[in-house]
């Protein structure tokens, strides 16, 4: 099971902007093929960005493309998801995960951290 941790949530203005993290804990996060997911209150959890680990392609969500950019810092073994122009309907805890799949196209998120809570209120 490949344990993660999340961090960089909190409360922004609308159009604010925050960087979330995803680190690992006991495995090379530079190995595997990591995607962003949210889950608001009362609706279901969604896909936001993933980054592959062949070629470093990504992947957004279309409610999310153009103001979220997802990369992977190799030397630091961090994933960033850069968040710009928060909506309040971004509101919501943000998980990361990790595949062993080599893309982000048919790639199975089996596990994931306990999330960061971002908050897009005025």
């Amino acid at each position: 099971q490949l344990e993660v941790v999340e961090s960089g949530g909190g409360l922004v203005q609308p159009g604010g902007s925050l960087r979330l993290s995803c680190a690992a804990s006991g495995f090379t996060l530079n190995y595997y093929t990591i995607g962003w997911f949210r889950q608001a209150p009362g609706k279901e959890y969604e896909g936001v960005s993933c980054i592959s680990s062949s070629d470093g392609s990504t992947l957004y969500a279309d409610s999310v493309k153009g103001r979220f950019t997802i990369s992977r810092d190799t030397a630091k073994d961090t994933v960033y998801l850069q968040m710009n122009n928060l909506k309040p309907e971004d509101t919501a805890r943000y998980y990361c995960s990790g595949a062993v799949e080599t893309t982000c196209v048919g790639a199975h998120f089996a596990s994931r951290g306990q999330g960061t809570r971002v908050t897009v209120s005025s």
